[in-house]
């Protein structure tokens, strides 16, 4: 099936976990939508996949997630450098926003049901507690990770009991542990083309993905030059 309704680029989806029919998307139309997959299969016959519900953010939307547990939240990063935490019941108005990146938020990941990591393109990582939002706004991090650099591509981000994978511009994977702000580990791509195996002289060359394979210690990291490499935390 398809789903048509964005007027323009689709950044990202999300499958809720806890409800495996439910999906969300997130376009540079500055819109998420929210997708059923047996509501899909019932119009199916008639049009097009339709959306459950609308999201009408204030600039494009970058990334959604939704939480490991419910398929009644979802949190969404935004180019107006915010992130935004809704209750789907009521998609008028966040439950609470998330001030402190200054620059557009490219993912936002959950760590464990309360807990928000977000990535910018400021070089910076974000841990936020939502427990914290009495006033439908935090503007405090827990914890601010620093280390690598990340000022204008999607070097992507990923979770895994408590330690957060992302990559860098300068072709390099960090690893940080959600307790402290300095990385605990990196490794450095090698500049070589896929292909033929020879050195490039290309210096741009940067992490374009990460995966943390299931809770384990083993990470999948890819780059702009096509090299995809199975690591392994010991």
């Amino acid at each position: 099936m398809e789903m048509r309704e964005h007027e323009r680029r689709v950044w990202s989806i999300d499958f809720s976990s806890a409800d495996p029919t439910m999906l969300a998307s997130g376009s540079d139309d500055s819109s998420v939508k929210l997708w059923s997959i047996n509501q899909a299969i019932l119009f199916l016959h008639l049009v097009d996949g339709v959306s459950i519900g609308t999201i009408k953010a204030k600039a494009n939307v970058c990334c959604v997630q939704f939480p490991l547990d419910s398929g009644r939240s979802l949190a969404f990063g935004s180019a107006d450098h915010r992130i935004y935490y809704y209750d789907l019941r009521n998609l008028k108005i966040p439950l609470c926003t998330l001030i402190g990146h200054n620059k557009t938020v490219s993912y936002v990941k959950f760590v464990d049901t309360m807990n928000i990591v977000s990535a910018s393109t400021d070089n910076t990582l974000k841990l936020w507690d939502l427990s914290t939002c009495t006033s439908r706004v935090i503007d405090t991090p827990v914890q601010s990770f620093t280390g690598h650099m990340n000022v204008k591509n999607f070097v992507g981000l990923s979770v895994s009991d408590g330690y957060i994978a992302t990559g860098s511009e300068t072709n390099e994977v960090f690893i940080y542990h959600k307790a402290f702000p300095m990385p605990a580990l990196s490794f450095k791509f090698d500049n070589t083309d896929p292909l033929s195996g020879h050195e490039m002289g290309d210096v741009t060359q940067f992490i374009s993905s990460v995966c943390w394979r299931g809770q384990s210690s083993t990470l999948v990291a890819a780059n702009s030059a096509g090299n995809i490499k199975i690591l392994e935390m010991v």
